[in-house]
């Protein structure tokens, strides 16, 4: 890979599950997380999260969440 391709490849993981309230960030089950995938680009990542929490509209307590790995991979150059 060149130095270009490693500069444009900033990874994001989609995630959700269902939480204990509306009020937080506690989820209910953490052997039942849906980890959807990780993506190249924020793009593709939002996508993904769009797409999953819309096919779980109905439960309230459900919530996908964007993580910016390539922030936590290296912070330094956000």
């Amino acid at each position: 890979m060149s130095d270009k391709d490693d500069k444009s490849q900033l990874l994001h993981l989609v995630f959700g599950g269902e939480l204990e309230s509306l009020e937080g960030v506690t989820f209910r089950d953490l052997d039942d997380l849906d980890v959807v995938g990780i993506f190249p680009d924020f793009t593709s990542a939002c996508e993904a999260w769009r797409a999953k929490a819309q096919s779980t509209v109905d439960n309230a307590h459900m919530r996908y969440f964007i993580v910016h790995l390539h922030r936590l991979l290296d912070p330094e150059n956000d």
